[in-house]
């Protein structure tokens, strides 16, 4: 659950949109979005709640779930523009972001009871949450109830974004999440923030003797590590050709997790991932890249 939005990418670095540009898109996006869209590939069972707006942009978003196979049966239609994120790259590997959610339909989840219901009655077994989720205070309270209000596990990708911090609560709310997580996923970025100092096996050794199932560590272009707590896999990158490195986290989230989840081990888990990942920079545009088991099998044939 969290947001959905269109996306537009500026086709100029460095402009840090500050600059005229022309910016490429709308594409389908937010990072629960790519999450659930990736999951419903890899695991062929997956349902989202959100929101879209009842326009243009909310019919593209609503048309690659639905042809992905994502349920819609907790996608609202609302009076409202539909949430937009804008990215713009810059020559030092940086991005800067201008993000739409608060006042766009983005925001306006299903009530969370009837999100604990309908989840429910279709067997949900595992939630995922994305930190990009939790900026907008109402988001973060249903968030937080529909997490701790059902026998689901729960992953969470960190995904601070500080152009969608609005409070002092956020970052307690990402630890209180973290703290009861089956599937912990940050980056570099966010392990800087949340273990700041701290190696991969200091804060994941303590992370798996609170309960968690597996920890894994993206490093983007080096690759990723990951544990269960008895066994450590640790994956160089892929060398390949970048295009759009948004959305390469939310597909190696989605598909550690939906191999992990279902019973692989974690390093086939960790494999999986580590190429979805790979694959999905490849294409302009931060759902473009999502990938299937066939392709990501057959980018890991030699």
């Amino acid at each position: 659950m969290g947001e959905l939005l269109v996306e537009f990418v500026c086709t100029s670095n460095d402009t840090r949109h500050g600059k005229s540009a022309l910016y490429a898109g709308p594409f389908p996006s937010g990072a629960p979005g790519i999450f659930i869209d990736q999951a419903a590939r890899i695991a062929g069972q997956a349902i989202f709640a959100g929101a879209v707006g009842d326009d243009a942009f909310g019919r593209v978003i609503a048309e690659r779930l639905a042809a992905d196979g994502v349920l819609p049966d907790l996608i609202a239609v609302e009076p409202l523009p539909t949430g937009t994120a804008h990215v713009a790259y810059n020559t030092d590997g940086s991005r800067d972001f201008v993000f739409n959610i608060a006042h766009s339909a983005a925001a306006r989840l299903p009530p969370p009871e009837r999100i604990i219901a309908t989840f429910r009655a279709r067997g949900v077994t595992l939630l995922h949450i994305s930190g990009s989720a939790l900026g907008d205070p109402a988001m973060r309270a249903a968030i937080v109830k529909v997490a701790e209000g059902g026998d689901w596990a729960v992953s969470i990708d960190p995904n601070i974004r500080p152009e969608l911090i609005h409070d002092d609560a956020y970052l307690p709310t990402v630890r209180r999440l973290i703290a009861n997580a089956a599937y912990v996923l940050p980056s570099d970025a966010d392990a800087d923030i949340l273990w700041p100092g701290e190696a991969f096996a200091t804060f994941a050794t303590t992370l798996i003797a609170e309960g968690a199932r597996a920890v894994a560590l993206k490093r983007g272009a080096r690759g990723a590590i990951a544990t269960d707590g008895k066994t450590t896999a640790d994956l160089p990158g892929h060398n390949v050709a970048v295009a759009d490195p948004t959305g390469a986290g939310d597909c190696f989230c989605a598909t550690f997790v939906a191999h992990h989840h279902t019973g692989a081990p974690l390093a086939s888990a960790l494999a999986q991932a580590n190429a979805a990942g790979a694959l999905a920079v490849q294409s302009l545009g931060p759902m473009e890249g999502n990938s299937t088991r066939e392709t990501i099998a057959a980018f890991l044939t030699p």
